[in-house]
């Protein structure tokens, strides 16, 4: 399996599929999950001649179980140091949920010519916290939860989460499918705890402020109204209007996970932005 290793030590796996002379698209996974919650767009975008590469953060799926620098500054170091060793250039980066926290801050931080484009799905930016100035974001309690559940009951946490808000499964109606809620269960239980209760606090208390104020590139927002882990009202009504170059694409009724439970919809629309 293809590994690349930071200055640190840490063993990152990555999956580099397609010609490697085509427009390289970078995708960014959310917690606690890995490179496989791509699988669907990767083999979408594979069929449509694209170079698709998705890397396991630290932590989680097969890179290394880091108990330090699981933190932003740190995750968008390591996508440098992935994107340096496969010398990606002009590429197309896509960020689900903590995966879109991690893609904007490496963005912002690029070397010239890596980035053609920036796509934030269901993304936490710009701050998920409730603060002063943030009033409203969700209270630091839910995720004073979140770490406990995830350190001492993760193993019933992780099928609680995706057979309920994570896919919009817990509403009336809604058509559960238990195959997407074990594969979200072996990807959680795959990563290292220590690393994802740490990760808890770099998705919901890193503020991205910044990093979309200056980022000079095409960034897409999609997000869909009923995301009941990241509430669109803060996170992608306000990014919008902190993005030099940014469009926003709301879809009515659907999950947190909408890349999965509505590929259908959500692989087009992708594809439109990054031949636009």
């Amino acid at each position: 399996m293809p590994f690349v290793t930071t200055a640190d030590g840490t063993e990152l796996f990555y999956k580099d599929w397609g010609p490697k002379d085509a427009t390289p698209i970078f995708f960014h996974h959310g917690w606690p999950l890995s490179a496989d919650d791509w699988d669907i767009q990767m083999m979408y975008f594979l069929g449509k001649g694209y170079r698709v590469i998705a890397y396991d953060r630290r932590g989680h799926g097969r890179s290394t179980q880091t108990d330090t620098g699981n933190e932003m500054d740190t995750y968008a170091a390591d996508v440098a140091v992935v994107t340096d060793h496969l010398d990606l250039k002009g590429a197309i980066h896509v960020g689900h949920s903590t995966g879109g926290g991690e893609c904007i801050h490496y963005v912002a931080r690029a070397k010239p010519g890596r980035v053609a484009k920036a796509v934030l799905i269901g993304a936490v930016p710009p701050i998920m916290v409730k603060s002063d100035s943030n009033p409203g974001g969700t209270p630091i309690e839910v995720f004073d939860d979140i770490r406990q559940q995830t350190a001492f009951n993760h193993a019933q946490f992780y099928i609680d989460l995706p057979t309920g808000p994570f896919y919009s499964f817990n509403r009336p109606g809604a058509k559960i499918v238990q195959g997407v809620i074990d594969n979200w269960w072996r990807q959680g239980m795959m990563g290292g705890i220590k690393a994802h209760v740490d990760c808890v606090k770099a998705f919901s208390e890193t503020d991205f402020t910044e990093d979309l104020k200056s980022v000079d590139v095409p960034v897409l927002l999609m997000h869909g109204t009923d995301d009941q882990i990241v509430p669109i009202a803060d996170a992608a009504l306000i990014g919008i209007n902190l993005l030099k170059h940014g469009t926003l694409k709301t879809y009515e009724g659907f999950p947190h996970g909408m890349a999965t439970t509505h590929a259908d919809v959500i692989n087009p629309d992708l594809l439109a932005f990054i031949e636009a």
